[in-house]
């Protein structure tokens, strides 16, 4: 080979040794860490995920999935370390925590800077007025109602307001054959029931039980007749017993062995009922509202929810993942395979045409908002715990309401400062 051949290969082979240097450097892996895939059909987050690097050449998704549990344990210590995943998968009540420690990319930043049109998000949650985590599918709180025991008693109409939801409660429990109108779960080691059960009959009315940022229980008369409103329940015997030890998963186990007429509780759980108990008949309705109120109802919920980490290197690439799950074509094909309602507001998923319960509940969801005010505070879980203890103390008769709800919020306030 002559001088002039072996120069012009030296050449040849720099210039493709550069070009695989610049291609490597554009080629990009995302870390994605969710407790997703596991709960998912085998092999379909999978497939969106490789539905998503064919339109993205040069980005490619590595999952880290597993149980919920462990994965929180893992997002957490990488919040505390600098080395969270590209991608996270989210629970609102980590986010407070999350942006305190500066953990989390400011996504309304991220949005502005890829000119994304936030109108389609259902919700985005956010604190010091930007956004840090987005919904991508929701698993709304309903009320759940059995058709069977409504019938039998003669109700003809399911309730829509406060005064008739109390009848229904009333004509519903049958003490001697141990059936009651409602239930409410008051455990103190699952304390959710604050959230669930209690506190969204102030949602579904409109209402608040904060102001500029801060707790406002006291003098707050949407909250104060909601939980009059409780009491009456629990004084006239429809609630069924063992309240105050009673977690979530003991209310639906009361619910799916036709003990109690109506319950407010996770659409996630319907098909765990059909199994359970294939010839239970129920419905699903919108949380009564308190008379006279013809507003949207607050509906409560929880989110598999998204952020991208501050640490992360390569934030707009992230972002682009987060855009592809929350365009309305994917987040329905994701909503159905999780039997959740989608995080964009244009989306449908599929059971809502052949599934009537879930056709129902997504009207209930189309026409009212997502209410939940606990996602975002800090020490969530603690916050509902704390008012549980005044509360428990409220239904007892130990406390007047106005004494209750000034204790409990002389307790979040700390959380506060």
């Amino acid at each position: 080979m002559s001088k002039k051949s072996i120069s012009f290969l030296l050449v040849a082979l720099l210039v493709l040794s550069f070009g695989g240097i610049s291609m490597a450097q554009d080629s990009v892996t995302l870390e994605f860490s969710q407790w997703w895939e596991p709960e998912l059909p085998e092999g379909e987050f999978r497939a969106l995920m490789d539905e998503f690097e064919e339109q993205n050449p040069g980005i490619t998704v590595e999952l880290i999935s597993g149980p919920y549990s462990t994965t929180r344990d893992q997002i957490v210590a990488g919040a505390a370390t600098g080395t969270m995943a590209d991608v996270v998968g989210l629970d609102g009540a980590w986010v407070n925590d999350f942006v305190r420690q500066g953990s989390l990319a400011d996504l309304t930043e991220l949005m502005a800077d890829a000119e994304f049109d936030d109108s389609e998000l259902a919700a985005q949650i956010q604190l010091n007025g930007s956004t840090w985590m987005i919904p991508v599918v929701n698993f709304v709180y309903p009320v759940f109602v059995n058709e069977d025991l409504v019938e039998a008693a003669g109700i003809e109409e399911l309730p829509t307001t406060r005064a008739e939801f109390a009848e229904a409660a009333a004509t519903l429990t049958d003490v001697e054959n141990n059936v009651y109108g409602w239930v409410l779960p008051l455990s103190m080691e699952q304390p959710n029931g604050i959230q669930n059960d209690v506190m969204s009959w102030v949602w579904a009315s409109g209402g608040s039980m904060m102001e500029d940022g801060l707790p406002n229980l006291v003098d707050n008369e949407d909250v104060t007749s909601a939980m009059v409103f409780i009491k009456d329940l629990y004084d006239a015997g429809v609630v069924a017993p063992g309240s105050f030890s009673m977690r979530e998963q003991d209310k639906v186990e009361e619910f799916t062995n036709g003990r109690v007429g109506m319950m407010i509780n996770t659409l996630a759980h319907i098909n765990l009922i059909r199994d359970r108990n294939p010839d239970l008949n129920f419905a699903i309705t919108a949380l009564p509202a308190v008379e006279g109120y013809d507003g949207p109802r607050g509906l409560p919920y929880a989110s598999w929810g998204i952020g991208v980490a501050e640490n992360s290197e390569h934030q707009a690439e992230a972002w682009k993942l987060v855009e592809f799950l929350m365009s309305a074509e994917i987040n329905s094909r994701l909503s159905s395979i999780a039997n959740a309602f989608p995080g964009n507001v244009n989306a449908t998923p599929d059971f809502v045409e052949t599934d009537e319960l879930f056709a129902d509940a997504f009207e209930v969801f189309q026409t009212g908002y997502l209410a939940n005010e606990f996602v975002g505070l800090p020490v969530a879980e603690n916050l509902m715990r704390e008012f549980n203890e005044q509360f428990q103390l409220y239904l007892d008769g130990d406390l007047e309401v106005d004494e209750m709800l000034a204790n409990a919020q002389e307790a979040w306030m700390v959380h506060f400062e």
